[in-house]
């Protein structure tokens, strides 16, 4: 007997889960004030909490910079599993914008140029993630998966090495394996506007 899914849509956060934001900031950090921080100086901590209080402020400006979020580099596999789970899922890219208003355009043309087949209907440019319906959240911030409704995904980065009670990936390989075991339909293309 054929049992027929309902499409289940899945939202995507894009800073340190499609874009390695991390690595720029760091890079601008290090260049900024002569230093060597790595990735595994943050393990359990994000770069604001191992920075001095007097360099805050510029921690902030690097954010608030027009360029910041222009050319990210790409999270490893992030483009061709997403490509992948396109044709069985909805996607819907879900990024807190408004934390960082300069950031809308830069990440409306990052995303355009890295993941052309996610349409521009499915950004969601948003403070609360709180807001979201959908079947599966993935994101590196605890705080978005304990407010949201289905089922939350936590992408392993530097500053959330001690959290525990989430559904854990740790790269887009895992992302692939974990929605591989998930039945459900086909989705059509999306349909752009002519």
């Amino acid at each position: 007997m054929f049992r027929s899914f309902p499409v289940q849509r899945i939202c995507v956060d894009m800073d340190e889960v499609m874009a390695d934001t991390l690595s720029e900031y760091i890079r601008r950090y290090n260049q900024t004030f002569d230093e060597d921080v790595t990735p595994d100086d943050l393990a359990g901590k994000g770069l604001w909490e191992v920075a001095p209080q007097d360099r805050q402020t510029q921690l902030r400006a690097f954010l608030d910079a027009e360029d910041f979020f222009e050319d990210l580099p790409l999270m490893p596999d992030a483009q061709e599993v997403l490509r992948g789970l396109s044709e069985r899922f909805e996607i819907y890219i879900a990024t807190q914008a408004m934390a960082v208003p300069n950031s809308l355009g830069p990440k409306y043309r990052w995303l355009q140029r890295h993941f052309p087949f996610i349409p521009p209907s499915h950004y969601v440019f948003c403070g609360n993630k709180s807001i979201l319906r959908a079947d599966y959240l993935i994101d590196d911030q605890p705080k978005n998966l304990l407010r949201f409704q289905g089922q939350g995904l936590l992408y392993t980065a530097p500053h959330n090495l001690a959290a525990a009670g989430f559904v854990r990936v740790n790269n887009w390989r895992d992302v692939a394996e974990y929605f591989a075991a998930v039945p459900c339909e086909s989705v059509p293309p999306p349909r752009f506007p002519a």
